[in-house]
């Protein structure tokens, strides 16, 4: 029996969603792959249900580079209810705890954030899609069990009070990837003594995207009844999610050995990490990594390129 034919059609990019609240990242995710009729497709982390924002979306030969979004830091806008704690600590869980709220002072506030800036050690919250002896955390939560979690060390790179009422206060956070904003706005609700929970939660930010571009599924949906084909004009090249790595240039023999699976030895090639790699100045090929004796090998190549 011949191998079953993957339906959809070859289309290659990033679409730089504004996921909306109310939804998971994968119904967004499933949403667009069939506006696309993509054969493939897949998203560069998850956003909660309660959460708006970027949510980048890799099509066809760019889901090859979605790891290096999955591993860049991220931005949020975050309004942290103070005075309830809910149990999956946003405003989608049933309340546990409530306590009253004090008028804290911008120097009460700016000393608690303080303690979270920089490099600081979380414990991952029970509603979670970690792992504990093959099943998900959050599936063990809503059964009652609750499991060890060991802490992990994620940085905070800013820390910004942006906002404030009686009983709430909004934050920007620019942060590391593995950060658990639900488990920050606890965290500070502790210190400040009265408990807290993310009631309005935005991401900015992933990697070199902010919010500049962003479209909307409202506006797929529309655009697709009025021109299919003008969808494609949305997407963003692969490499515009890589612009934090050096840019290498291939001559026409070291790209043709490299797409081979052959490392190559390319003059004035950065040292060490990984690279951006282009036949001659704009052709993009892939990822490479500088070896010990300083060829570039081959990592992540482009079937289109």
């Amino acid at each position: 029996m011949g191998r079953r034919r993957i339906k959809g059609r070859d289309v290659h990019g990033i679409l730089l969603l504004d996921k909306p609240s109310g939804i998971t990242s994968n119904d967004a995710l499933q949403q667009v792959k069939r506006l696309y009729f993509a054969k493939k497709a897949g998203h560069t982390g998850s956003l909660d249900p309660l959460a708006s924002g970027v949510l980048p979306i890799c099509l066809g030969e760019a889901t090859k580079i979605s790891a290096f979004l999955l591993d860049a830091d991220k931005r949020y806008r975050v309004r942290c209810q103070l005075g309830v704690r809910t149990e999956t600590g946003d405003a989608e869980g049933a309340v546990v705890e409530t306590r009253p709220v004090e008028d804290y002072s911008a120097t009460q506030l700016e000393a608690v954030f303080d303690a979270f800036r920089g490099n600081i050690e979380q414990v991952p919250p029970m509603y979670s899609a970690l792992k504990h002896q093959g099943q998900r955390l959050y599936k063990l939560a809503r059964q009652g069990i609750e499991v060890e979690r060991e802490s992990r060390p994620v940085v905070i790179y800013a820390l910004t009070l942006t906002g404030r009422g009686s009983d709430w206060i909004d934050i920007e956070v620019h942060c590391s990837k593995g950060t658990y904003v639900r488990t920050l706005a606890e965290d500070i609700g502790e210190k400040l003594g009265c408990g807290a929970h993310v009631s309005v939660l935005r991401r900015t930010g992933v990697g070199p995207y902010g919010e500049d571009g962003l479209v909307t599924l409202d506006a797929l949906r529309e655009m697709h009844e009025r021109d299919k084909r003008a969808m494609d004009s949305l997407l963003l090249p692969m490499e515009s999610a890589l612009t934090q790595w050096p840019e290498v240039n291939l001559s026409a023999d070291a790209a043709f050995y490299l797409q081979q699976g052959q490392p190559v030895l390319v003059p004035r090639a950065p040292t060490q990490g990984w690279v951006r790699l282009y036949r001659g100045q704009g052709d993009f090929l892939g990822m490479g990594e500088i070896l010990d004796d300083g060829r570039v090998a081959p990592r992540r190549l482009m079937k289109s390129a």
